[in-house]
């Protein structure tokens, strides 16, 4: 049941991301990400007066706050990384590192213990990262500021799935709803800097809040399907979801890829299986 939980937060994050990229495209991405964010903690909050919690404890609140900054800060950098660069190459980048990370902190802090072949995935990520991240290139070198801010954004991927595993199981989707007004106020900043971003149709803006209220149901899924199994299990497989929007933006996008990123693509992805059977 852990397994499927995460592979449904996965499948949702997929879809949020890839409708959120193109958003961003079509208005500004603070308006986005901020917009997400309300939609999250609407979602979040009626989950969690849906279904009353055990014991909701101080601890359980930081973590889930601290989930919060790192997940508000994620889709600060990840709705700018897909404002100005390929869908292919942003999600998979932030999504390699983020898994990396939150796996070897699970090995080095809270005891977790992966296989052979967890560890030979996590050691595929670092050629798989560079191959991906160097191959979208202005003049043929260099790094894209949109692979920086894939970069930047799987740090906050990592603090938001490290976070939220360590909220006790008794707090039920409360800390997931403080996640949400930590992840408000973490970009609060950006909406006074682009205020006059917000003068847009009733459309879009609610596009953006449904948006977030389905990345916060992806949440949900994950902080419950940790609840069932090992951390370092849970994440790598919340972390497929970059199959969906890559597939999607080479097929419904047409966008490109070099033959060196194709390469980091696919390590990217064994990365992620070997991490799983691990």
């Amino acid at each position: 049941m852990g397994a499927f939980l995460a592979l449904a937060s996965a499948a949702l994050y997929g879809v949020v991301d890839y409708a959120g990229g193109l958003l961003s495209r079509r208005i500004h991405f603070a308006v986005v990400t901020f917009l997400g964010q309300i939609g999250g903690l609407l979602l979040a909050l009626a989950v969690a007066l849906a279904m009353p919690a055990e014991a909701v404890r101080s601890a359980d609140v930081v973590w889930g706050a601290l989930s919060g900054v790192g997940s508000g800060s994620a889709m600060h950098f990840l709705n700018r990384g897909l404002s100005r660069g390929s869908m292919s190459i942003v999600v998979p980048v932030s999504a390699v590192t983020g898994v990396a990370l939150s796996v070897l902190c699970g090995v080095c802090f809270l005891g977790d213990r992966p296989t052979p072949l967890a560890w030979l995935g996590i050691c595929v990520t670092v050629p798989a990262l560079w191959l991906v991240s160097g191959g979208e290139t202005r003049h043929g070198a260099g790094t894209t500021p949109a692979t920086v801010d894939g970069l930047l954004a799987s740090l906050g991927v990592a603090v938001q799935y490290i976070g939220l595993a360590q909220a006790g199981a008794e707090s039920g989707v409360w800390p997931v709803v403080a996640g949400r007004v930590a992840a408000v106020v973490v970009v609060l900043p950006g909406v006074w800097r682009h205020v006059r971003q917000f003068r847009q149709s009733p459309k879009p803006l609610v596009q953006a809040v449904v948006i977030g209220a389905g990345a916060a149901l992806g949440l949900i899924l994950y902080l419950w399907a940790t609840r069932l199994q090992m951390l370092a299990l849970a994440v790598v497989l919340a972390s497929l979801y970059p199959a969906i929007p890559t597939v999607l933006g080479l097929a419904m996008l047409h966008e490109k890829v070099s033959r060196r990123q194709l390469v980091g693509l696919v390590s990217a992805g064994t990365a992620i299986v070997l991490l799983t059977l691990g």
